[in-house]
């Protein structure tokens, strides 16, 4: 039997000796496409390769490449656990032209692989073409000599485009037939959809570029795309039928039952007859977990970390359900690690960290669960009551809303108690909440979008700030143009630029260009595919397409960002050393006046922390090292020991940066990172470093801000300023401040002591005199009254001390300042069942326009209308006599 493994490994070297460049699994957050959240298919990579922005070294490529469906068009959480084949997390093993091979050769290598590696049998095969691609037909006729009334023709399923235009092309399917024992009939027949045949290798073949208009042109280069999912090859080769069978998955699961004790004899006893089913969806689910939060996704309410969150608590809720009591989600990354710990040693790097996030968001979880579940099946009581068989899209808002309750698990759970969910109008309501986001929201991008740009911007801006080059493309609005007239807004393209396009957290450089005609104002410089784009405003003349022209970058602005930039590779290389290797970056901004930084960490740091980062940071700046810069392979710079952020996108060859060294020369360089941003030439140019604040963003991820050269120059003058004001304030020398604070708040916490007794002392002999107003009122004392020039800070102990004269009674003070007004009612225990202080000031509150409430004993309430102060007295007067009669 094949483990999954083994066929990972004999995929990739069999393409390999074909010639094919074994590349790596790409993130799992595409660096080049905004429309994905997460990759979720071996081409995703390459996307801009097909599409000609991007060139490689190679022609041909292999790889195994993580994936994950769980959002957007490609969402299979909701089947994961009730299928055989569904995950939110795969592997998809894949080989690619690019503008080399094509048909013959990528069906050839199908065939070759499947037969002759995999050894499958021949006759288990089935083939499906496109309806009008009779060309890769005749190839599995002719050219592999496969059975023709093995081959569907089918149209939709056998075509494959990204989006409505671009490259795109007829596919060619393999299936494996599991035997007549298995319902369902081949592709394309009526009864399609059972399981006895399964796709497991699908091979596009892009040959045309598809037109606003609909109509397809041929591509020049026309290329390959394949992919074949790892775990469903692996249960064909290992002779099961469901993927959750496989070796890799299986013990998975098997480790997952004994970690939250699963009993089926018990599941049986409560009626739950689906619990391997749960046992799935944690095990699909913990890998998919783990592989997000391996690349810096951690738990929020927004975006990808939302997604983690929603796969989070459907493992857990599945985990709860089949018995577990106790927190045990961490627990099941140690059977992964297992399973592809060696494959992936992250996963092991990592562990630490993974565990305390994942205790952390099992916690909240348990609250959110509890609460979420009461109103859950009283809603589902209700509709069982009511006859119907849908819970409504507004409960299932609600549910999200305002308890946090992922929608998705909503579903499962009606879906469990024989209920469907109307996620339709849970969508619009979501709508309504996006648009209403939307509008309070003052972020626009207005960035025009060039088309049809070819070639690239050489960017020379890594050795100057000034140069010469040919205006290539202008634009104003979304209109190109030939020329751009005084004042007038636009975008310009030039050939080369030293201007540095916005990217890699890196802002864009600002400047001017000038011809002996014109000067462009650059305010902002952005990226587009290899292309570096100017945006700004026309100052001077004008300015036209085919020019000859100067540019000059800021180089006091540039300057600056270089400073921060450099800092910033600092920073992330000090955080990893003083908090541990689980240290990855989340984000970061790199601006003229400041850097921030963001980064995983659990909890928040302290001073000590903090002045550790500035201590290391700044003695490196001191040694003055040089900045080198490299430019070589992928696979030299994760040798040399470069980081690589998740989520960006690199080339063949990447450009390394190295500053600082470490306390030998043999332990190399302090820090070493991938980056094709602008740097300082030595460490000491960056001047001094100094952190101004840190944050939490998210759980699990910390904010730190900074500030180099002259900024941190401003700012620590800035402090030295404050402190000498605040020395002169509380007349001493800066340099004793704190002994000097420490002196003043202990004579300040004596004081606060002295004015609670003389406070205390007041309400008591304030007491005594309102005890004079005390009625009876049906055999009890009552105490309901307006009260002239009592502070709000008195009101709550002076109803306490007429509490304690009066024994037993009841008790309401209303008082006011300006039109806010303050109630405060007290009740003694004995009258509680009677009278509640929290009914009797909610009352009364609603006479003056407010509201309030409290405990049966004591409660307080505010009200904005104090002309009707009186009127409060005397209907809560009514209300205690009609409640004691």
């Amino acid at each position: 039997m094949m483990k999954s493994a083994d066929i990972r490994k004999a995929f990739l070297d069999f393409f390999e000796k074909k010639g094919h460049q074994v590349v790596p699994s790409s993130s799992l957050i595409p660096g080049n496409d905004p429309t994905l959240l997460f990759t979720n298919a071996g081409m995703v990579q390459f996307k801009d390769v097909f599409a000609g922005l991007e060139k490689k070294s190679y022609t041909t490529a292999t790889s195994c490449q993580r994936c994950v469906r769980a959002g957007g068009k490609h969402n299979d959480l909701e089947n994961v656990g009730y299928t055989a084949r569904h995950h939110v997390f795969f592997e998809m093993l894949g080989n690619f032209s690019f503008g080399d091979y094509f048909k013959a050769q990528a069906i050839a290598y199908a065939w070759e692989f499947i037969t002759e590696v995999l050894m499958l049998p021949k006759e288990k095969l089935w083939v499906t073409v496109h309806v009008d691609d009779q060309e890769a037909k005749d190839i599995w006729v002719q050219d592999i000599g496969f059975d023709p009334q093995r081959i569907s023709k089918l149209t939709d399923d056998n075509f494959w485009q990204a989006g409505e235009t671009g490259p795109c092309g007829p596919s060619s399917e393999i299936f494996y037939d599991h035997g007549e024992n298995i319902f369902g009939g081949p592709p394309g027949s009526a009864d399609d959809d059972g399981d006895r045949y399964i796709e497991i290798w699908n091979l596009v073949f892009m040959q045309f570029d598809r037109q606003v208009d609909g109509s397809l042109v041929p591509l020049p280069k026309p290329s390959i795309d394949t992919g074949m999912g790892l775990e469903r090859i692996s249960a064909i080769m290992q002779g099961v039928h469901s993927n959750f069978e496989i070796d890799s998955i299986a013990n998975i699961i098997q480790a997952v039952a004994k970690i939250i004790q699963y009993d089926p004899a018990a599941l049986k006893d409560a009626n739950i007859d689906d619990g391997e089913k749960s046992l799935r969806v944690i095990a699909d689910h913990i890998r998919a977990i783990a592989f997000l939060m391996v690349e810096g996704i951690r738990p929020s309410n927004e975006g990808r970390g939302y997604v983690l969150r929603r796969i989070m608590r459907r493992a857990l809720r599945h985990g709860y359900k089949v018995g577990s009591k106790h927190a045990f989600l961490s627990r099941c990354l140690e059977p992964l690690i297992q399973e592809m710990g060696d494959v992936y040693p992250a996963l092991v790097q990592q562990k630490a960290v993974l565990v305390q996030v994942i205790d952390h968001e099992e916690a909240q979880f348990q609250q959110t669960l509890e609460q979420g579940m009461k109103i859950l099946m009283v809603a589902l009581d209700k509709i069982k009551k009511s006859g119907h068989s849908e819970l409504s899209g507004d409960t299932v808002f609600e549910l999200y809303d305002t308890y946090g309750f992922p929608a998705d698990l909503t579903a499962d759970i009606a879906r469990e108690h024989g209920f469907s969910a109307d996620m339709a109008n849970f969508e619009i309501a979501m709508e309504k909440q996006r648009v209403r986001s939307r509008a309070n929201s003052d972020f626009e991008q207005d960035f025009i979008v060039m088309t049809d740009l070819e070639g690239n911007t050489k960017f020379t801006g890594y050795d100057t700030m000034s140069d010469t080059a040919t205006i290539y493309r202008l634009a104003h609005g979304s209109q190109s143009v030939d020329t751009l007239k005084l004042h007038e807004q636009g975008t310009l393209v030039s050939q080369q630029s030293p201007f540095y396009g916005e990217s890699g957290g890196q802002v864009g450089d600002t400047g001017f260009i000038t011809t002996e005609q014109g000067c462009f104002q650059v305010t902002s410089t952005t990226r587009q595919g290899q292309h570096h784009i100017h945006h700004g405003v026309m100052i001077l003349g004008e300015i036209s397409v085919g020019e000859r022209a100067d540019f000059n970058v800021d180089q006091v602005r540039r300057a600056s960002i270089m400073r921060n930039h450099s800092a910033t590779h600092l920073l992330d290389a000090a955080l990893r050393q003083h908090l541990g290797a689980h240290v990855n970056q989340k984000g970061s901004l790199v601006e003229e006046r400041r850097l921030r930084f963001d980064f995983s960490h659990p909890t928040p740091l302290t001073e000590a922390d903090i002045q550790s980062l500035e201590g290391l940071i700044n003695f490196h700046i001191l040694e003055n090292q040089a900045v080198e810069t490299e430019v070589m392979s992928m696979d030299d710079a994760v040798a040399k020991g470069a980081i690589a952020l998740f989520g960006e996108k690199y080339g063949d060859e990447v450009r390394v940066l190295s500053m600082g060294l470490q306390q030998t020369k043999e332990e190399g360089h302090f820090s070493i990172e991938l980056c094709g941003g602008t740097h300082v030439h030595s460490t000491g140019d960056i001047g001094l470093f100094k952190i101004t604040s840190e944050t939490g963003v998210a759980s699990g991820v910390r904010r730190i801000e900074a500030v180099t050269g002259l900024a941190a120059f401003d700012f620590v003058k800035q402090l030295q300023s404050e402190q000498k004001r605040l020395a002169n304030l509380l007349k001493t020398d800066p340099t004793r401040l704190f002994e000097r604070t420490e002196q003043l708040v202990s004579e300040i916490k004596l004081s606060e002591q002295a004015l609670a007794q003389a406070q205390q002392k007041l309400a008591l002999y304030r007491a005594i005199e309102l005890l004079e107003d005390v009625e009876v009122i049906a055999g009890h004392k009552v105490l309901i009254k307006y009260v002239e020039d009592l502070s709000s800070q008195h009101l709550k102990g002076l109803v306490e001390q007429l509490k304690l004269k009066m024994q037993e009674g009841i008790i309401l003070l209303v008082i006011a300042h300006g039109d806010k007004v303050q109630l405060c009612a007290g009740v003694t225990d004995g009258l509680k069942f009677k009278v509640k202080a929290g009914d009797l000031v909610k009352t009364a509150a609603l006479c003056v326009g407010g509201k309030g409430g409290g405990r049966s004993d004591f409660a307080m309430a505010g009200g904005k209308d104090s002309s009707r102060v009186h009127e409060a007295v005397v209907v809560a007067r009514e209300w205690v006599e009609k409640s004691l009669s």
